[in-house]
């Protein structure tokens, strides 16, 4: 077997996790792969492992988030070199996994990253739920996280219950080893009470750069969306 091509030199990666699931990841994953793209730099999503999947008009199994970073990416891999693991129930990743009697290995999750690293000079990487998803009885995606050696970016989704979630996660990741590179604000709840001043409390704790705030999208989809601002995440 060819062994995967190393990342090259000019590839940076970012890993992109969430306060829940459910909160915006892969909005803000093809918000980055988009700007990246309008600065013309070669981008790619990835999605190592998706659980909640339907079959395409080729009988294969596809799930719609790793659909639209593929749709988002400006080179064009496989399926199934963007989303190894696509797994049918839309519930926890191991629990899938196990139904299927599937084994999530985090050497072949790593070894696609590489291989998508060595063509595109920016790879979004994004999770699956938030920071501790399981992914077997011992590992979890934080381990992903920490074996690719990836800054973190949050995906906090403003509602109530979002400043614990976001503090929690923010230790953990700093827990890891890993650089918190920044977060984004992503409005979930239209009807959050106190919205600004949960944004204010979020500020002075989270020890990263808000590269964007996302209004509540229901309305008018991703055209609402702002740009992100990318030149704070220094990769």
């Amino acid at each position: 077997m060819t062994p995967p091509r190393v990342p090259s030199p000019e590839s940076r990666g970012i890993f992109v996790t969430g306060t829940d699931t459910g909160v915006g990841k892969t909005l803000v994953a093809t918000l980055m792969l988009r700007a990246w793209a309008a600065h013309g730099l070669s981008t790619v999503g990835y999605k190592p492992v998706a659980a909640g999947c339907e079959l395409d008009a080729a009988g294969r199994a596809v799930n719609g988030d790793a659909l639209q970073l593929l749709a988002a990416s400006t080179i064009a891999p496989s399926y199934e070199e963007v989303n190894p693991y696509a797994l049918a129930a839309p519930i926890a990743p191991h629990l899938a996994a196990a139904d299927e009697g599937v084994m999530l290995s985090l050497d072949r999750m790593v070894q696609g990253y590489r291989v998508l690293a060595s063509r595109a000079e920016r790879v979004v990487v994004e999770g699956a739920g938030g920071w501790s998803v399981p992914l077997d009885a011992e590992r979890t995606l934080a381990d992903l996280a920490v074996a690719l050696e990836l800054p973190v970016v949050l995906v906090v989704g403003l509602r109530l219950g979002c400043l614990n979630h976001a503090l929690l996660t923010q230790a953990a990741i700093v827990a890891s080893g890993l650089r918190f590179a920044a977060w984004v604000a992503n409005t979930i709840d239209a009807d959050m009470r106190e919205r600004e001043r949960n944004v204010d409390a979020l500020q002075a704790r989270l020890r990263a750069p808000c590269i964007g705030r996302i209004p509540d999208l229901r309305a008018d989809g991703e055209r609402g969306a702002p740009a992100l601002d990318l030149d704070a995440l220094a990769i």
